[in-house]
């Protein structure tokens, strides 16, 4: 069900129970400011997540009260993944719901890494 990215953070959500280990998760990546893992799932043969650690519902809240370091670091994690995971050459599409009529679903930012195949074009026309 889609979420409401106006509402506050809510620290029960499924990433911030991964970020604090309750959840286990298949990660590919981490540092002070992100982490990465394979998503449960999958929208393409390789589809990972990437979230910031800090509390930040979407993409809006993110750009608006992170830390210049913080988007610094959380925008050099995804490409961080990118290029480790091989994905450059061949091509990735990067995606990041924010709200209700994006469908997300997740009220903990995150970017979405998808790779492996020909994604098409993005809309349906």
């Amino acid at each position: 069900m889609p979420i409401d990215a106006t509402r506050s953070y809510d620290d029960q959500n499924i990433f911030a129970k991964i970020l604090r280990d309750e959840i286990p998760s298949k990660r590919v990546y981490e540092d002070d400011y992100a982490i990465a893992f394979h998503d449960i799932n999958p929208q393409a043969p390789t589809h990972i997540l990437v979230i910031p650690r800090g509390r930040y519902v979407s993409w809006d809240d993110f750009s608006a009260h992170g830390s210049d370091a913080e988007i610094a670091g959380f925008v050099r994690a995804v490409g961080t993944v990118a290029r480790a995971a091989g994905f450059v050459a061949p091509g990735y599409r990067l995606l990041a719901n924010t709200g209700l009529d994006s469908g997300q679903e997740v009220p903990h930012l995150h970017v979405h890494l998808f790779a492996g195949r020909h994604l098409g074009p993005m809309l349906a026309r």
